[in-house]
């Protein structure tokens, strides 16, 4: 005879079986209301002269940074494209000032170093900046254990200078003049290995995360003040870093993600960036964390096989 007050065991299966799958709905529906408000219903910022005349873009020569350039340029704001390469910053300019009739101004930073920001700093005086793109980035060559990551100290060095410094010391030097105007935008770019430790990428991985909560902290600092800061955290898209020459559905070109990551400004502060690459985040999210690192590095070992097998052959 069963104690009286007690379930029995399958009234305890069924109770536990009708709370998850209500779980499952409710965040279902949740996930699905908030794809509606943002993919489709929403009405994002403007973006334009409205916010400040000009826009300043780092990493802005290749990639995802010259597709935020662009498309920036072409809802009328003046560009500032802060690279490395001073011929390629110059062609850079000169395609966009001759496409999108706007001004546009370059700066050659190394943002390996640490003492390029007085320069900086100068070049930007009396220019009314209403968005800024922290874009410039750097990974590991191909996917390595931390130990043997070759030429680990100067890796070190420069991954940690041009992911996490480079996104501080811009934020500290444009933000300032967006509060005296109570408006501005500052987008950073974070990874989608940001969002789990990623293991053979994880010094990489983890200066990704840290963009992502530094953007986060500092929206929920500002958001009253007229200031938004959005992190936006790509899976794979087309361009040099991600070695991926062929866009696809999943994996876009830099215009086509740029484009849909725009759509995203002032509905979400962080956010994938391109719908599919949304949906596989939610995907993604209702795995336990030990199941997406564990994925994640069987996937970079295959990588990091491939690539070594390749070096030996030539």
């Amino acid at each position: 005879m069963e104690a009286q007050g007690t379930l029995p065991s399958g009234g305890l299966l069924y109770w536990v079986g009708v709370l998850s799958a209500v779980y499952i709905t409710a965040r279902a529906a949740y996930c699905l209301l908030a794809g509606l408000r943002v993919w489709v219903l929403g009405r994002p910022v403007v973006l334009g002269p409205g916010l400040g005349a000009w826009a300043v873009v780092t990493g802005a020569t290749d990639g995802i940074g010259k597709a935020y350039a662009e498309e920036l340029a072409k809802h009328g704001m003046n560009v500032v494209l802060i690279s490395r390469a001073q011929e390629k910053l110059e062609h850079v300019a000169s395609e966009i000032k001759a496409k999108f009739q706007v001004e546009t101004k370059i700066i050659a930073a190394d943002f390996e170093r640490e003492d390029i920001y007085g320069k900086i700093k100068t070049e930007l005086e009396g220019l009314e900046i209403g968005v800024l793109v922290n874009n410039v980035g750097a990974s590991y060559t191909y996917p390595e254990y931390f130990l043997d990551v070759p030429d680990l100290d100067n890796t070190i060095n420069k991954i940690i200078n041009i992911n996490i410094m480079s996104v501080c010391k811009m934020t500290r030097l444009v933000l300032p003049s967006m509060l005296e105007r109570s408006t501005g935008v500052i987008v950073n770019i974070s990874s989608a290995t940001g969002m789990y430790p990623s293991p053979l990428l994880t010094l990489y991985s983890a200066t990704k995360a840290f963009v992502d909560f530094f953007s986060r902290g500092l929206h929920a600092e500002y958001k009253s003040k007229g200031i938004i800061v959005q992190s936006v955290l790509p899976f794979y898209v087309a361009t040099k870093m991600s070695k991926i020459r062929k866009a696809t559905f999943d994996k876009p070109s830099p215009e086509k993600y740029v484009r849909a990551a725009l759509s995203t400004i002032g509905l979400q502060s962080q956010t994938n960036g391109y719908l599919p690459h949304a949906i596989i985040g939610w995907i993604t999210s209702l795995l336990p964390t030990s199941a997406v690192i564990n994925l994640t590095m069987k996937l970079n070992k295959k990588v990091r096989a491939r690539y070594l097998k390749k070096v030996k052959e030539n």
